[in-house]
């Protein structure tokens, strides 16, 4: 289930372009109630999309919808449907940039990725840090411009690592963790403080070959297609809730290290995926699986 929203995650009185998700118990009239409210709210929908899961009895809906109402005046209509219907729900600005503090340790090219679609304006969201247990990765976040904070972590300093860390986000106001192939593992801790709001990149195609050198693991196996895997963080390591999953064909011919070379880019393009389909919040959890509106 996706958290309730705080007001303050709209843009504010102005009218416009809202976003709303909601998941809660299956039952007949959802769809009525929603549309009735944004009625109410002089709303016009311009995409909707909403599914029912047999697995667990729960219902999943996201629109998009215009409205001369400001952001208070449209939740307000919402909130008595929501609570009619025992919602969680979020309601956001259409386009708002999600606040993104992105982590990386020595492998460049997920968080390049990330940076350059940002950049281009394709990614809905900001980056007002970086965060790495090493340097290397420092002249990349200089070249575009953000800012650049070396956490050293190690099994003894864990613990104090990740109190800065969550300082650093405090300070930062950050909505969202990425984790653009960081080689550490966080505390079980902090990934409950995360729950939801924290996704990585595995380079491989879960929940085949786990743990440390995949691309070899599959090299020795002979595998014809190798990918990477974009899931939200939990403390069951490289077991969260999927988000995305590219794949790219391969043959014999190729060794270890090409599919190395090539999974790079399956990494880059799941990961970016993943991101972009949160920040539009278009990722609803359903129990260890998750529901996404494309």
């Amino acid at each position: 289930m996706i958290p309730t929203s705080p007001g303050g995650t709209g843009s504010g009185s102005a009218p416009g372009t809202y976003t709303l998700a909601l998941s809660c118990p299956d039952r007949p009239g959802i769809v009525h109630a929603v549309s009735a409210a944004l009625v109410a709210a002089e709303g016009n929908i311009t995409e909707s999309a909403q599914y029912g899961s047999p697995e667990t009895g729960s219902f999943f809906m996201r629109v998009e919808f215009t409205s001369p109402r400001s952001y208070a005046e449209v939740r307000a209509e919402l909130a008595a449907v929501a609570g009619q219907f025992a919602m969680a729900w979020e309601l956001h600005a259409t386009g708002r940039r999600v606040r993104t503090l992105i982590m990386a340790s020595t492998s460049g090219h997920c968080l390049n990725d990330l940076l350059f679609q940002q950049r281009a304006g394709t990614l809905p969201i900001d980056i007002p840090a970086i965060v790495s247990n090493h340097r290397e990765l420092e002249s990349l976040a200089d070249f575009y411009g953000v800012p650049f904070h070396h956490i050293p972590v190690t099994a003894d300093t864990k613990p104090e690592a990740e109190d800065l860390l969550r300082e650093l986000m405090d300070q930062l106001d950050i909505e969202l963790v990425v984790l653009a192939r960081y080689m550490q593992i966080l505390s079980d801790r902090l990934c409950a403080d995360l729950a939801g709001r924290a996704i990585n990149i595995h380079h491989s195609f879960l929940p085949s070959f786990k743990g440390a050198r995949p691309y070899h693991q599959a090299h020795a196996r002979g595998v014809k297609l190798i990918g990477a895997t974009a899931h939200y963080v939990t403390a069951d390591l490289d077991e969260g809730p999927i988000i995305e999953q590219e794949v790219i064909r391969v043959d014999h011919s190729r060794s270890a290290a090409q599919l190395a070379a090539l999974g790079s880019d399956v990494e880059g393009r799941a990961l970016s995926k993943a991101v972009q389909w949160h920040a539009e919040h278009r990722v609803l959890l359903d129990g260890k699986r998750t529901i996404v509106f494309t």
